[in-house]
C-alpha cells in the first residue's frame, strides 16, 4: 500500500470477516509485531462476538482486510486488569499497511463510538518494546499510565 492512492473503507466488523482479521493478526505475528496470531473461530470470540464488544471495526481495501480496531467494555476481572467501566482498545494494522493513516482513520471512528457509549477513559496495552505502538497511541492523544506500557485516552463528557 506504500505511495499508493486507493480507497480505504471503514465498517463494523461482521462474522465473515473472521478469516481476513485472522489473517492481519498472522501477518502481524510472522514481522515479528505480535505474539500470537489467531484462527478464524478464535477471532470470533475474542473480537467479532466477545459479549463485553463496544464495537470492532474493520479496515479493507478491495474487499480484504487491512487492519481492524477493537473497543470493548471492561468488566469486573478482565483479563487486562483494565478498571471497570473504561474501555479496553486494540489496533491491529497488517505490515503492508502500517504507517500509510489506517490506525488514525480507524481511532477517528472508535473514539465517536466510546463517547456515545459514555466512557469516560479507554486503555491500550501496549509492549514497551513496541515503539511503533507506543508512538501510535501518543500520536491519537493517549498519554503514559503509571503503567509501563499503558497509554489512557481521558475522553471529555458529552
Amino acid at each position: 500500500m506504500e505511495n499508493q492512492t486507493v480507497e480505504v473503507i471503514l465498517r463494523p466488523a461482521e462474522e465473515n470477516d473472521a478469516q481476513g482479521i485472522s489473517n492481519v493478526l498472522a501477518a502481524l505475528k510472522a514481522a515479528g509485531k505480535r505474539r500470537t496470531a489467531g484462527d478464524a473461530e478464535e477471532v470470533m470470540g475474542h473480537y467479532i462476538t466477545h459479549p463485553d464488544r463496544i464495537q470492532c471495526t474493520v479496515a479493507e481495501v478491495d474487499g480484504q482486510v487491512i487492519g481492524f480496531q477493537s473497543l470493548r467494555l471492561a468488566t469486573l476481572g478482565n483479563p487486562y486488569g483494565t478498571p471497570e467501566g473504561w474501555g479496553i482498545i486494540g489496533t491491529h494494522i497488517h505490515p503492508s499497511a502500517a504507517r500509510c493513516g489506517v490506525g488514525k482513520r480507524l481511532a477517528g471512528q472508535t473514539i465517536k463510538v466510546a463517547l456515545v457509549a459514555g466512557l469516560r477513559h479507554v486503555e491500550a496495552q501496549i509492549g514497551t518494546e513496541n515503539a511503533a505502538g507506543l508512538a501510535y497511541y501518543g500520536s491519537i492523544g493517549f498519554v503514559d499510565s503509571d503503567e509501563a506500557g499503558v497509554k489512557v485516552l481521558n475522553l471529555p463528557e458529552i
